[in-house]
C-alpha cells in the first residue's frame, strides 16, 4: 500500500494554510466583538479576552509553523509515549486539589495564571497513536478479535476517563473521530452495527445517570418549556441568529452579548457572528470550513504512506466533526454539548492544540502530490 519513495515538496498546501489563518483572524475579531461587554463588566478591561486570545493565537501559530517543519513520521516513533502522557494527564486532572472544576466538569489543570485541558491533548494523542496502530494492524481490522476489538478497548478507555470529568462533548468528538479512522482502515460494517446498538444503550444510560444531561435533552426538544432555566442558552442563541437576517446588524452591534447569551466568546460565538454578519457572514465561515475539510481530505488521500493517510484523516475528521457539532448546537439541531468551534472560540488548550494539529496536517501536505 505504501509508496516506495517519499519526497518532500518543501512547501505546505498554501490553500489550506490560508484557510486556517483566515479562520484564525475571523475568530480573533469575533472574540473581541463578543466579549468586550462582559470583559468590561467583570475585569474592568474590555480587551481582557482579546489580549489572552492574541496570546493563545500567537503561541498556537508559532507551534503550528514549528510542527509544520517536523516530519510527520516522527510522531509515529513516539506515539506510545505521547499516548501514555495523555492518559497520565487524564488521571491527574481527576485528583482533588489538582483538577479545576468549571461548569460542573473537572477538566482543567492550573498552570500559573492559565490552565490546560488534558482531554484536548488526548484527542490529538489518540489520533497519532491510532494512526500508527492501524498502519501496522490494518490487515487484521476485519477480524473482531485481532483488530476491531483492541481498537475499541483503547478508544473507550480514553472515553471513560474523559467521562469521569465528565465531558460528554469532547468524548463524543474523540469517539466519532476514531470510528472514522477505524472504518477507513477497512473495518466491517457488521461490527459497526453491533457497536451502534451497544452505543445507543450506553448513551441512554449516560443521559439517565446525570440529571443535567436529561435537562439538556428536554431543553433541546422544547426550550420554551423552561425559558429562564435549561432552555435559556439555546433560546438566546436563536434570538441572536434570527435578527441577523441576510446582512447582519453590523460589526459590534450584537444585542445578545449584553448579558443575554452566557459567555458568548466560547461555544456560542457562531451565534454572535450570525447576529452581526447575518446569513452571508455565517455562510462564508461555513464555506471556509468546507474548504478546510476538502483540502484536508485531499491531503489524506494523497499522503505517501498509510500512516500519513490515517494521521491526516484523523485530524481533518476531528476538526470537521467538532465544527458540525458546535454549529448544530448553536442553531438548535442537537442538545448543548460544550464543544468549541475550531479556530474561532476563545480558549487556550483548545485553540493551541487545534493549531498544533493543523501544523501536523500541513506537514503531511508537504509530502503529498496535490
Amino acid at each position: 500500500m505504501s509508496r516506495k519513495k517519499t519526497s518532500i515538496k518543501y512547501a505546505p498546501d498554501y490553500t489550506l494554510l490560508t484557510i486556517i489563518l483566515a479562520l484564525l483572524v475571523i475568530g480573533t475579531v469575533m472574540v473581541y466583538s463578543s466579549s468586550y461587554v462582559w470583559a468590561e463588566y467583570k475585569y474592568a478591561d474590555p480587551h481582557f479576552f482579546l489580549k489572552r486570545q492574541l496570546l493563545f493565537s500567537g503561541i498556537g501559530t508559532i507551534a503550528m509553523f514549528f510542527f509544520m517543519t517536523i516530519p510527520y513520521t516522527t510522531w509515529k516513533k513516539y506515539s506510545k509515549v505521547i499516548l501514555l502522557a495523555c492518559f497520565l494527564l487524564l488521571l491527574v486532572v481527576l485528583i482533588p486539589g489538582i483538577g479545576m472544576e468549571r461548569g460542573g466538569a473537572q477538566s482543567w489543570i492550573g498552570v500559573g495564571a492559565f490552565s490546560i485541558q488534558p482531554s484536548e491533548f488526548m484527542k490529538l494523542g489518540l489520533i497519532i497513536f491510532l494512526a500508527a496502530y492501524l498502519t501496522v494492524q490494518q490487515k487484521y481490522i476485519t477480524s473482531f478479535k485481532k483488530g476491531f476489538f483492541p481498537s475499541l478497548i483503547l478508544v473507550f478507555t480514553a472515553f471513560g476517563l474523559i467521562m469521569l470529568q465528565p465531558d460528554l462533548g469532547t468524548g463524543a468528538v474523540l469517539v466519532a473521530t476514531c470510528m472514522v479512522m477505524i472504518y477507513a482502515a477497512g473495518a466491517r460494517l457488521l461490527h459497526f452495527a453491533g457497536l451502534i446498538a451497544i452505543g445507543i444503550i450506553g448513551f441512554a444510560g449516560l443521559i439517565l445517570s446525570a440529571p443535567y444531561r436529561i435537562s439538556r435533552i428536554t431543553a433541546f426538544l422544547n426550550p420554551w418549556e423552561d425559558p429562564t432555566g435549561d432552555g435559556f442558552q439555546i433560546i438566546q442563541s436563536l434570538y441572536a441568529i434570527g435578527p441577523g437576517g441576510l446582512m447582519g446588524l453590523g460589526f459590534g452591534e450584537s444585542i445578545q452579548k449584553y448579558f443575554y447569551l452566557p459567555e458568548p466568546q466560547n461555544d456560542f460565538i457562531f451565534a454572535i457572528l450570525g447576529e452581526e454578519f447575518g446569513f452571508l457572514g455565517g455562510t462564508f465561515v461555513i464555506g471556509l470550513f468546507i474548504l478546510l475539510f476538502w483540502r484536508g481530505l485531499k491531503v489524506a488521500l494523497e499522503a505517501p504512506d498509510a500512516y500519513g493517510r490515517f494521521l491526516a484523516l484523523g485530524i481533518v475528521s476531528m476538526l470537521t466533526i467538532q465544527v458540525m457539532m458546535n454549529i448544530s448546537v448553536v442553531i438548535g439541531l442537537i442538545p448543548v454539548t460544550g464543544v468549541t468551534l475550531p479556530f474561532l472560540s476563545y480558549g487556550g488548550s483548545s485553540l493551541t492544540l487545534t493549531l498544533c494539529s493543523a501544523g501536523i496536517l500541513l506537514n503531511v501536505s508537504r509530502y503529498a502530490k496535490l
